[in-house]
C-alpha cells in the first residue's frame, strides 16, 4: 500500500477533528449561554458558578486521563487489525466508569458542603456556590461515561458520534436553563406579547439543567457504543481483567497525576484569585468561558493526533507517523493564529456578553487580550502531547505540565497576589509564562526525537 504524504494526510485529519471541534464549540456555546444567563442575575450568581469550576475541571480531566489509556490501547489495537483485542478494552472501559463514576459521585456529593470554603469563596455566596456544586454532581456516573465511552469511540475514529451527543446535551441544556432559571414572564416579539412560563430557580435552576442533560448524555454514549462494530463490549466480561487493564493503566496512570496534580494547581490558582474580590472572581470566570472557545482548534487536533499516532503505531508505519506530525503540527499553529487574533480583536465585545459591570468588562479585556497574545505558541505543546498519548507516551508529558503548573503559574502567582498584593492582570501574566513554558519544553522534546517511544529488538 503506498504511503500516505503529508498532503494526503490532510483530509484524515481533518476528518477526524472537526466534528471533535465541532463538538466543543456547541459545548462553548453553552457554557457562553449558561454564564450570560447566569450573569443576568447578578454578579453574585455568575461568581457562585464560577468560584468551583476549577474543581469541576479537576475531577472532569482526572476521568479524561483515564480514558487516555484506553485510547492509546485501543488505537493501536486497530491499526495493527487486532479488532478483538480492542473488543476487551472497550469491555474494560465499561467497568471503569462503573467503579470511577461511583467513587467521583461519593466523593464529590461528600465534600459539597466544604469545597466552597476551601475554595476561599466569599461567605455570602458559600451556600449558593455549595449547592450548585452539589446538583451538578449528583449524576457523575452518567459524566464519566460519556467521557470515558466517547473516548473509547473516538480511539476507533468515530468521532461524529460524540459530537452528536454532545450537540443534544448541549440544546437540552439550554432549554431547561430557559425554563428552570428564570421566572414565568412575558416576553415582547414585534406586536405579540407571549407569556413564558419559568421555575424562578435561578444558579440552582442552572445546576438542575445541566445535571439532566450529562444524565442523557452518558445513557446515549453508552448505548451507541454498545452497538459499535469495532469495539461493542457485548459479549465481553466485565470482571477486572489484568492481562488486559495493565498497559491501560500504565498508560493512564501518569496522565492521570498530570491531570490531577494541574487540576489542583487550577484550583490553588482560583482560590487565590477569589481571595482578591468577587469583581476579580467575576472577571476571571468570564475570560476563561470566552477563553475557551479559542483553544477549539487545539482541542480537535489533539484527538485527530491522538487517535492516528496510535494507529500508526500499531500498524508499524514509521512513514505514517512522520507525515502526521508534519502536517499537523504546522497546521495546528495556522489555526492558532487566526484564533488568537480574533480574541484580541473582539475580546471586549465578548465580555459585554456576559456581564454590564463596567469594573469586570475592563478586567477581562485587558487579560484576554493577554492572553490572545500567547494562542499559537500554546496549541504546539496540545498537539505534540496528543500525538504522545496516542503512542503511549505519557510520561514526559506529566513532569512538562506539573513543572509548568506549580513553578511558573502557581509559585508566579502566589508572588504576585498573596505577597506582593497585585491583582488578576498579574495572575494571568504568570498564566501566560505557565503557557510559554510549555511550549519550550514540548518543542525541545519533539526536536531531539524522544517523543516516539522505543520498540523492542526487531519489532520494526
Amino acid at each position: 500500500m503506498k504511503k500516505k504524504t503529508e498532503f494526503g494526510m490532510l483530509p484524515v485529519i481533518v476528518a477526524l477533528a472537526w466534528p471533535t471541534m465541532l463538538e466543543q464549540l456547541m459545548q462553548t456555546a453553552v457554557q457562553y449561554i449558561d454564564t450570560a444567563m447566569v450573569g443576568s442575575l447578578g454578579t453574585q450568581a455568575t461568581a457562585s458558578v464560577g468560584a468551583t469550576s476549577t474543581v469541576s475541571w479537576m475531577v472532569g480531566s482526572t476521568i479524561s486521563a483515564i480514558g487516555v489509556g484506553f485510547l492509546a490501547c485501543i488505537s493501536q489495537a486497530i491499526g495493527a487489525g487486532e479488532k478483538e483485542r480492542a473488543r476487551k478494552v472497550s469491555g474494560q472501559a465499561v467497568t471503569a466508569v462503573c467503579v470511577v463514576g461511583l467513587f467521583f459521585t461519593v466523593l464529590t456529593v461528600g465534600l459539597s458542603g466544604r469545597i466552597p470554603v476551601w475554595m476561599r469563596v466569599d461567605a455570602g455566596i458559600q451556600k449558593m456556590a455549595s449547592r450548585y456544586f452539589l446538583i451538578l454532581y449528583a449524576p457523575m456516573l452518567f459524566r464519566t461515561a460519556s467521557i470515558i465511552l466517547g473516548t473509547v469511540l473516538r480511539a476507533a475514529g468515530d468521532t461524529k458520534t460524540p459530537m452528536r451527543v454532545g450537540i443534544a446535551v448541549n440544546l437540552i441544556n439550554v432549554v431547561l436553563n430557559f425554563a428552570l432559571i428564570y421566572e414565568t414572564r412575558t416576553v415582547h416579539i414585534g406586536g405579540l406579547a407571549l407569556t413564558v412560563p419559568g421555575m424562578g430557580w435561578g444558579v440552582e435552576g442552572a445546576a438542575v439543567a445541566s445535571a439532566a442533560a450529562f444524565t442523557f448524555g452518558g445513557i446515549a454514549i453508552t448505548r451507541r457504543l454498545w452497538k459499535h462494530e469495532t469495539v461493542s463490549p457485548r459479549g465481553q466480561g466485565f470482571r477486572p481483567d489484568p492481562v488486559v487493564l495493565r498497559p491501560c493503566l500504565r498508560i493512564a496512570f501518569p496522565n492521570m497525576l498530570q491531570r490531577f496534580a494541574t487540576s489542583l494547581g487550577y484550583v490553588v490558582f482560583a482560590s487565590m484569585i477569589n481571595s482578591i474580590g468577587e469583581t476579580a472572581t467575576a472577571a476571571h470566570t468570564i475570560a476563561n468561558t470566552v477563553e475557551s472557545a479559542f483553544y477549539i482548534p487545539g482541542w480537535g487536533m489533539q484527538t485527530a493526533a491522538a487517535t492516528l499516532a496510535g494507529n500508526a503505531w500499531g500498524a508499524r508505519d514509521e512513514q505514517k507517523l512522520q507525515s502526521l506530525t508534519r502536517t499537523i503540527l504546522p497546521l495546528e499553529v495556522s489555526l492558532m493564529v487566526c484564533s488568537g487574533g480574533l480574541l484580541f480583536a473582539f475580546a471586549q465585545q465578548l465580555m459585554h456578553l456576559f456581564s454590564r459591570d463596567a469594573q469586570v468588562i475592563a478586567l477581562g479585556t485587558a487579560v484576554l487580550r493577554m492572553v490572545a497574545v500567547s494562542e499559537p505558541f500554546y496549541g504546539v505543546p496540545i498537539v505534540i502531547e496528543g500525538i504522545m498519548q496516542g503512542l503511549g507516551n505519557t510520561v514526559a508529558p506529566f513532569v512538562y505540565n506539573v513543572l509548568g503548573m506549580w513553578c511558573a503559574r502557581i509559585a508566579g502567582t502566589f508572588v504576585c497576589t498573596q505577597v506582593l498584593g497585585h491583582g488578576l492582570i498579574s495572575a494571568w501574566g504568570c498564566m501566560i509564562a505557565h503557557n510559554m513554558l510549555l511550549f519550550v519544553l514540548f518543542t525541545a522534546h519533539y526536536l531531539s526525537g524522544r517523543w516516539k517511544p522505543r520498540r523492542a529488538a526487531g519489532e520494526m
